[in-house]
């Protein structure tokens, strides 16, 4: 009988036949390592001293409560991340607009949203060090032109954050913009058109017709922003390495020091289990948000 159903399936066996090797490849590449993850946060595990792993339970998850570090760290992820993603979002809504205008020759202005995002994290981190440098950065060289004050953009934990806040805006909106482009060549020009003959302004046509038709979009963009932005780690490591002090430091940055520097595995695992958490939460709200505009 079995035989039979595999060589004449009906839809549900075939459809599971043809799931079968995605569902292969999603064990082994993400339920694995995360299985792994939460495994390796219940033992004293370190690279360091060649001993065996030894049984703590919860510990590693007490600890991390009363960690001053770990709170400071996602602190500072949470800033980043509410002020990067609105940033990126308003900039990057921006230049789809700008990408969509009727051009004789549109394509310099979509070339130019994809440089930001084909460019690597850490090599605009560096870049961005060097323009906020306190000697010879570009925005100080500017800002003293115009006779303003020298600024110590990465020596002081406020100016630092901003840099950084600036950076991620900047390299992120690109990826943002590309997302609502493809959101706006969606939207029927007859729509327009419409609203034209109505007598709606381009304020009203904004507002009424493309907001509400891009919204399937923005909301699709933000997922991915607010997860990315909750994993920064390239753009504050290049440009600060977590300072002045650790004023700078994210979670990811936290979870690198305690694997790479201290060689401590089973307290970074339970770092990046709770790091897990948070963005499992953040999603679920922008999956019922969707849920609901559906």
């Amino acid at each position: 009988m079995k035989l039979q159903q595999l060589r004449d399936p009906s839809d549900k066996v075939l459809g599971a036949l043809l799931l079968a090797p995605a569902f292969l490849l999603l064990a082994l590449i993400v339920v694995y390592p995360i299985g792994k993850l939460i495994g390796n946060s219940f033992f004293d595990l370190r690279l360091q001293g060649g001993g065996q792993a030894k049984w703590v339970g919860v510990e590693n998850y007490l600890l991390v409560l009363q960690d001053l570090d770990f709170w400071n760290a996602t602190l500072n992820t949470v800033i980043i991340t509410v002020v990067t993603v609105p940033g990126a979002l308003v900039v990057g809504l921006g230049l789809a607009m700008l990408a969509n205008l009727p051009f004789k020759r549109r394509w310099p202005v979509r070339l130019a949203l994809l440089l930001p995002w084909a460019l690597p994290l850490a090599f605009a981190g560096l870049i961005f060090a060097w323009f906020f440098h306190t000697e010879y950065g570009f925005v100080n060289d500017v800002i003293m032109r115009f006779g303003g004050p020298q600024t110590m953009w990465l020596l002081r934990p406020n100016w630092a954050m901003t840099a950084i806040c600036i950076s991620i805006i900047w390299k992120s909106s690109s990826f943002m913009a590309l997302i609502l482009l493809a959101g706006l060549q969606m939207i029927p020009a007859s729509l327009y058109e419409a609203a034209e003959v109505d007598g709606a302004s381009r304020w009203q046509q904004f507002r009424e017709i493309t907001l509400p038709m891009l919204m399937p979009s923005i909301v699709v963009a933000l997922i991915f922003r607010t997860i990315t932005a909750l994993q920064t780690f390239d753009i504050p490591y290049t440009m600060t390495r977590g300072g002045p002090g650790n004023a700078t430091e994210t979670l990811a940055m936290l979870i690198h020091k305690n694997s790479i520097e201290y060689g401590d595995i089973g307290y970074s695992s339970t770092l990046a289990v709770f790091m897990f958490v948070l963005s499992l939460i953040v999603t679920a709200i922008y999956l019922r948000r969707i849920s609901k505009s559906a």
